[in-house]
């Protein structure tokens, strides 16, 4: 096949304006949607990243927080948004679960949106009230199988991952201990904290005070290795749960049709921003750590995260409107 002097010049000039793009953008602010309330963890670990993503862009990150239904307001706006890297989405865990719960999204979070990375990984904390006669994971099993139904566990409400870890605690331990769902986890810590209920699954940076006041006992934590801030928790897969984790994470997508040279450039950046100093101390304190990982890996791990709660979800019968 002959190769004209016209097609070899033409994509030249495609190469080259792929490399401008690449150089040059962004040459305006950028939106960057938190589908959360503000002053939520998730908020500030964003709205932390975006002050250094602007700097390394070299323009504005405009902060446009959209709360309400686990994200369910602010991620559709991301998906109609141009695919053109001036809309930016902190996507987490809450939207791994929303598939399954929720028969009427207007999104597809896997066909809709180009994972850029995972920022962090995180863990819920186990706590139980101090009246509680367990002071280990093992302990607490052993309990709950003695009076079935009788413990209980407070969550941020039906669907959150403090309901659904709770719900694979049951699962993977053979209890059965009572959901008590509130308007987010300060209730749900108040009540723990008054003996109104047994345990929960919660912060570790809004449950470690509590936790060396004494007003409740830590008995581990469910991730797959033992957080930096409170070393001497074990986690439930090392306490008797062998393979048990949940973890709550956060990370940026673009609309799914953004230009690769694009998702590069928002990657190499955030990978950077995730090792420095500043960001590591507060993820650590916040019971987070920094992943960075590859646009492809955090494809693969979204719906890996997908499948798996949407495992439990359909075998605890659970669904929202």
């Amino acid at each position: 096949m002959r190769v004209t002097t016209t097609a070899i010049a033409a994509a030249a000039l495609a190469m080259g304006a792929a490399t401008a793009g690449a150089q040059t953008y962004p040459v305006k602010p950028v939106r960057f949607i938190l589908p959360v309330a503000a002053s939520s963890t998730s908020d500030i670990l964003g709205r932390m990243i975006a002050r250094q993503l602007a700097d390394r862009l070299g323009q504005q990150i405009v902060i446009d927080n959209q709360p309400g239904a686990g994200g369910n307001i602010g991620v559709p706006i991301a998906a109609r948004a141009p695919a053109d890297g001036y809309t930016l989405l902190l996507v987490s865990s809450a939207q791994a679960i929303s598939p399954s719960i929720y028969p009427k999204l207007s999104y597809d979070l896997v066909r809709d949106f180009a994972p850029v990375t995972q920022f962090t990984a995180g863990l819920y904390l186990l706590m139980v009230h101090p009246s509680v006669p367990a002071r280990s994971v093992k302990e607490l099993i052993a309990l709950a199988r003695s009076r079935r139904g009788q413990l209980t566990y407070g969550s941020a409400g039906t669907g959150t991952g403090t309901h659904l870890t709770g719900e694979l605690f049951k699962a993977s331990a053979k209890v059965d201990v009572l959901h008590v769902p509130y308007r987010g986890m300060g209730p749900a810590i108040g009540e723990l904290l008054g003996g109104q209920i047994s345990l929960i699954f919660g912060g570790l940076a809004s449950g470690l005070p509590h936790m060396k006041a004494g007003r409740a006992r830590a008995l581990g934590v469910t991730s797959a290795r033992r957080s930096d801030a409170a070393p001497e928790l074990p986690t439930l897969a090392e306490a008797g749960l062998p393979g048990f984790e949940s973890t709550t994470w956060q990370g940026l997508a673009v609309p799914a049709a953004t230009p690769r040279d694009i998702i590069n450039r928002l990657h190499a950046e955030s990978v950077k921003i995730m090792q420095f100093d500043e960001i590591r101390t507060r993820l650590g304190a916040m019971g987070a750590h920094p992943v960075g990982s590859s646009p492809e890996q955090f494809a693969a791990y979204i719906k890996s995260e997908i499948a798996k709660w949407g495992k439990l979800i359909s075998d605890i019968g659970l669904r929202l409107e």
